[in-house]
């Protein structure tokens, strides 16, 4: 049995550590709010641009642009939307089972995130090349990863596009989410994810009635040339759009696991104040018994 000596140190070490967990959930839960509240702002604005572009589809020639022509082959390549840091539960766990699940022989990687990019080089994956999105994100870090990857779709190097993030669903459940981003159909046009920050309350019906598509919109100079000005910023808002599911689902695990931590610890603290109690006592009892045997002897 440890001495009392022993039981307080591992008290005053198990606090040291509660103290430590507590000030970082007080740290996740403010940016987590940030976060959120960031990922929830472009709700009206993918109604705008969803309506806008469901239009356009309408009365362009899908054929004529590179990013909406679909191909036949399996050359895909991943964009994987991970965490800088750790102490976030399964989260970066999750996302990488859900990636590796999904990944072919032709598969390339390209990643946001350190866990991401530490992971796919350890399991030797094709990685192209890995961006840094600092906290909070701007939508200026993101444009160049919208751009690396539409390069590589328009020199036919790859097929197929996707995104691997976490998707935010509320601050207890956050869930690995793969979207195909390239490349660009009307199924996703008029999809309703959850990942733009869309609700069960948020009924964007009207956006997909046939009676007002294709005699909404008047275009100038044309339909085509707005297409191809509109189309790359709606993949820098799609992208962005995940970037910031992934770091409010980072934020909210980590929370999460903080909180977690701390009431474990306070759980530790009392089962040790219990033994120490329990342990001081036998030592007092003991002494007692030694007295009294002591003094019985000398009668």
């Amino acid at each position: 049995m440890a001495n009392t000596r022993d039981i307080r140190r591992r008290i005053k070490s198990v606090k040291s550590t509660k103290q430590i967990t507590k000030a970082m959930e007080l740290v996740a839960a403010s940016k987590m709010k940030k976060a959120q509240n960031q990922a929830l702002a472009g709700r009206d604005y993918a109604q705008v641009i969803n309506r806008v572009l469901v239009n356009l589809t309408d009365v362009s020639e899908p054929e004529s642009h590179p990013l909406l022509q679909v191909r036949e082959g399996d050359r895909e390549l991943t964009v994987v939307i991970s965490t800088d840091k750790g102490l976030c539960g399964g989260l970066n766990t999750n996302l990488m089972r859900a990636v590796t699940e999904a990944s072919t022989e032709e598969s390339s990687y390209v990643t946001v995130g350190r866990k991401g990019r530490g992971t796919l080089a350890r399991a030797k994956k094709d990685l192209l090349a890995d961006f840094p999105v600092k906290d909070p994100v701007s939508f200026s870090e993101v444009k160049p990863i919208a751009k690396f990857i539409t390069e590589k779709f328009k020199a036919g190097e790859c097929d197929r596009v996707r995104v691997a993030f976490t998707n935010f669903i509320n601050t207890m459940r956050q869930e690995p989410y793969l979207a195909t981003l390239l490349p660009i159909t009307a199924v996703q046009l008029t999809g309703k994810r959850e990942y733009e920050g869309m609700g069960a309350e948020d009924d964007l019906a009207e956006v997909y009635q046939p009676s007002m598509r294709g005699a909404v919109y008047t275009y100038e100079p044309g339909a085509s040339s707005v297409l191809d000005k509109i189309l790359p910023h709606y993949l820098n808002y799609q992208l962005y759009q995940m970037v910031l599911e992934a770091r409010a689902s980072e934020h909210s695990a980590r929370m999460v696991a903080m909180k977690s931590a701390t009431d474990n610890a306070d759980g530790m603290i009392k089962d040790l104040t219990l033994e120490y109690n329990k342990v001081r006592q036998a030592a007092i009892t003991g002494e007692l018994l030694e007295i009294t045997t002591a003094q019985m002897a000398l009668e």
